[in-house]
């Protein structure tokens, strides 16, 4: 991989991750059209995605100040251990995100080699990409009617039920082509989650496990045992990062006001194509 290759697929992650249309999916098939074979080594996937995620830390960077602030409160975690019936909002966000956490937790401690053989065939990724704008549809279609029957509103705008629910809606999008961003925010909607409190909790739910996945690749040695050279992971990196503060900041507003209908034309269209032409 050369570095201006390396800089188009970072372009290419950091503009699908946060929209509904599987960034990992679209990696892979830019590999495809730049004749870059994926084999095994997936560090340029794990350093785009890291890229991503510092894009978030800076697009929601009051939002995780104000929440780590409530951890150290009065009626936070770490002073209030003693009654957690009294935690503050900030704190029961917090303890809901690491709900959501578990089912993807458990998938890449038990799962992580069958997912990575997914990434070598196409027309993995283009099966998962239509069962992404099934996904989206559905939501689009039931998402009004199911939250107009999930009765009171919950804390922090979201329950623990529909924390677990939409965490395991992340576990599975695992899968290359099925979209992070898209299966969350889907999942969530079908839940009753109102529409800026699932963007929101999508996007800073997936902080701590990619920066994870970064941080064991390094002390495993992965990075070190890449073959993808220094100077792709730099411009990849860089072009995620700078791409992905547009996307975040756009998918945000989107999802406020857009119907997920046009994403899931989206990747119908390219699932098609990619069946027809590969």
């Amino acid at each position: 991989m050369n570095w201006y290759e390396g800089l188009l697929l970072g372009l290419v992650q950091g503009l699908t991750e946060f929209l509904p249309v599987s960034s990992s999916g679209h990696l892979r098939i830019g590999r495809e059209l730049l004749g870059i074979e994926a084999g095994g080594d997936i560090v340029f996937e794990v350093a785009v995605h890291a890229a991503t995620v510092l894009s978030t830390i800076v697009v929601f960077r009051r939002q995780i100040w104000d929440i780590l602030c409530s951890l150290f409160a009065k009626d936070g975690l770490f002073r209030n251990l003693k009654s957690p019936g009294t935690f503050n909002d900030g704190t029961d966000y917090v303890l809901k995100i690491l709900l959501s956490m578990v089912p993807v937790f458990i998938v890449g401690m038990f799962f992580k080699d069958a997912v990575t053989a997914l990434f070598d065939s196409i027309y993995v990724v283009a099966g998962a990409l239509l069962l992404t704008a099934a996904l989206l549809l559905l939501s689009d279609f039931s998402g009004k009617f199911l939250r107009n029957r999930t009765g009171s509103e919950a804390r922090n705008g979201i329950s623990w039920w529909q924390a677990l629910i939409v965490g395991i809606g992340q576990a599975i999008a695992v899968i290359p082509g099925l979209s992070r961003s898209g299966t969350t925010i889907a999942t969530g909607l079908l839940c009753g989650v109102k529409r800026d409190v699932v963007a929101q909790f999508s996007f800073l739910m997936v902080l701590v496990p990619i920066l994870g996945e970064a941080f064991l690749d390094i002390v495993g040695g992965d990075f070190a045992a890449s073959t993808t050279g220094v100077a792709p992971l730099i411009a990849g990196f860089c072009s995620a990062f700078l791409s992905g503060l547009v996307a975040c900041r756009a998918m945000v507003a989107l999802v406020k006001r857009t119907r997920l209908g046009w994403f899931a034309l989206y990747c119908a269209v390219l699932a098609t194509a990619i069946f027809i032409f590969a």
